[in-house]
């Protein structure tokens, strides 16, 4: 289907046309519809002639009375006037309006066009290190990445998210010699072993967990204790057997520590790769970018200049290894871009990461760019988000100053959910709690994905889990409410099946299917723009559409049975909108609350 008001837009500029203010004359449509900024005098609104005036030398006002007398006996508009200084003021045919929502629910995802040809997305939205726990720094990649997976999927693309785990670095040898410190009897540690390896790993994920931080500190303390960890680092990297080994208990604990973690955000990755995945193309990428005449020696490192004349500030050389041979993360970046392109061919590749990362990227891109790792025609795009704060206006952290554990903040939602779920409610403990956990994950991904990525937010536990305002719980209670009129329709004898939406007959219903009408622009832009928080400020508005119909509106109670079935497939209609709307972020709506 045809976005909603590109067929105005279409009406007006035939309008503009037609009075003789033609596209090819003025070099530009003139006949640009958009929603009203001045809901209190019109629907939607056209300044089209303000911006002929100058074109054709006649008074704005002067265009627009004569455009809108093309448009009186218009199937699209009831109203047009035209308005000092020039302005057109338009209100909605309720005929056109109920043909295009009604054409909505028959038509696959609302009318939502399917692109001629869909693009492959790779999707890099993980980045958690293995053996350290998830922290609420990680909440926002991981809710964003997933959600923009939902919705380039939703608009017909293939899409691949990658967990893109730190596996491969300096941490591995913190952690290796970490275990030996505390059981150096480990068959891991003697080179002249032989035998198999026990199956079991040699530590639970706690214990792991707890190792990490102990051996970072002691190393910044203990210069002979990090030259440990750096041996112990070269050791896993050229392929020392007993660290290899406990090298994949290591990945083994924590992947599956990793998977129940962002499973109860519902986020799920299709690869879960790590930096040691590109290790061996490593070799070959930094040989072929010293053939190529990119990569030099600058203070014994290895370089590839990624300056460019346009530059208005200073961009370094990007490093590709530093002076003792080790390769740094820029080095296993690029070489997942080239496995990737290899592997999949993407057209996008797509970054999550903390926007203090933009130098880090630029340098990154440009050199990929530059060493010829990617097509000209793949986009390389990164997205830097804001931090998560406490009320305080500074990054979230516990009582005690450390960073908060993730699963500690998806615990402590939804415990205070099920606190304001069981309030006032009849539920059993078991269906409260179902409920209250499900309402949790929309109250942590609404009120993350509700924010423009890039800008900070405060986490606030009490709005968040409001059943009010611009929240997940507001949104779900909407859908509910909805539920519970269809299950009542249905007790009542009425049928859901095969049910037409007719024509408005209230300003408030013409108000909600004029929000429905959006839904395909809506989406088209959030996938284009990887925007999820143009998703949540649908929603928000159609729930707010809804509620003010519901409160003006006789549903169950109307004596015009054709009404009545209309409205019923209308309130479908926004079921299945919303519900659609909430997957893309990443939730879903319980039965009841």
């Amino acid at each position: 289907m045809k976005k909603f008001l590109d067929m105005i837009s279409e009406e007006m500029q035939a309008a503009f046309e037609a009075a003789g203010y033609g596209e090819e004359q003025a070099g530009a449509a003139l006949g640009r519809v958009t929603v009203s900024n001045r809901p209190d005098l019109c629907e939607y609104q056209c300044n089209g002639a303000m911006a002929g005036a100058k074109k054709f030398k006649k008074a704005p006002v002067m265009i627009a009375g004569e455009v809108a007398e093309k448009l009186r006996d218009s199937r699209v508009f009831s109203q047009v006037e035209a308005v000092p200084p020039g302005f057109l003021n338009l209100s909605l045919s309720e005929e056109f309006l109920g043909d295009y929502v009604r054409e909505m629910s028959r038509t696959d995802k609302f009318g939502l066009e399917m692109p001629e040809k869909p693009q492959m997305i790779v999707i890099d939205y993980g980045g958690a290190n293995v053996a350290k726990p998830l922290h609420v720094g990680h909440l926002r990649s991981a809710v964003i990445g997933e959600s923009i997976k939902r919705i380039c999927r939703y608009a017909g693309h293939e899409v691949i998210g990658d967990a893109h785990l730190g596996d491969w670095g300096l941490q591995m040898g913190l952690v290796i010699v970490g275990i030996q410190e505390r059981q150096p009897e480990l068959a891991y540690f003697d080179d002249s072993y032989e035998g198999e390896y026990p199956a079991e790993p040699p530590f639970t994920i706690s214990e792991l967990e707890e190792i990490y931080p102990a051996s970072s500190a002691r190393s910044k303390e203990d210069p002979e204790y990090k030259a440990r960890a750096m041996e112990a680092t070269y050791k896993l990297q050229t392929g020392v057997r007993g660290y290899r080994a406990l090298w994949r208990h290591m990945m083994n604990v924590s992947v599956t520590d990793l998977k129940k973690v962002y499973s109860s955000l519902n986020v799920e990755f299709d690869l879960w790769k790590g930096e040691s995945d590109v290790r061996d193309l490593i070799p070959e990428m930094v040989q072929n970018m010293k053939d190529g005449g990119y990569a030099y020696i600058s203070e014994g490192a290895l370089v590839v200049d990624v300056k460019e004349e346009t530059d208005t500030k200073e961009v370094p050389p990007c490093m590709i290894l530093k002076s003792d041979g080790a390769a740094l993360y820029n080095t296993s970046d690029l070489a997942t871009i080239l496995e990737r392109m290899r592997l999949y061919h993407p057209d996008q590749i797509i970054y999550l990461t903390d926007k203090r990362q933009d130098l880090y990227f630029d340098q990154v891109f440009r050199c990929a760019r530059k060493t010829g790792l990617v097509e000209p025609q793949t986009r390389l795009k990164w997205i830097g988000f804001g931090t998560v704060n406490g009320s305080d206006g500074k990054p979230f952290k516990t009582r005690q100053g450390g960073l908060m554990r993730l699963e500690t903040l998806i615990r402590d939602t939804k415990e205070e959910m099920l606190r304001k779920i069981r309030e006032g409610r009849e539920m059993s403990e078991e269906e409260a709690r179902a409920v209250a956990d499900i309402v949790a994950v929309s109250a942590l991904l609404y009120g993350d994905l509700s924010n423009q990525p890039s800008k900070d937010y405060i986490f606030d536990m009490d709005r968040f889990t409001s059943f009010e305002g611009d929240t997940g719980p507001y949104i779900l209670y909407t859908i509910v409410r909805i539920k519970s009129i269809l299950t009542k329709y249905a007790q009542q004898g009425g049928s859901l099946e095969g049910l037409e939406i007719l024509a408005p007959t209230g300003q408030a219903q013409k108000q909600m299917m004029m929000q429905l009408a959006g839904f395909n622009a809506m989406m088209e832009s959030a996938c284009e723009e990887t925007a999820p928080h143009r998703v949540c400020a649908f929603i928000y508005d159609l729930a707010n559409a809804f509620n003010h119909f519901y409160h003006e509106t006789q549903i169950l109670s109307e004596k015009d049975e054709a009404q009545k079935k209309s409205l019923i497939a209308l309130l479908i209609l926004t079921k299945d909108v919303l519900e659609d709307c909430i997957h893309v972020l990443g939730f879903e709506a319980p039965e009841k609350m």
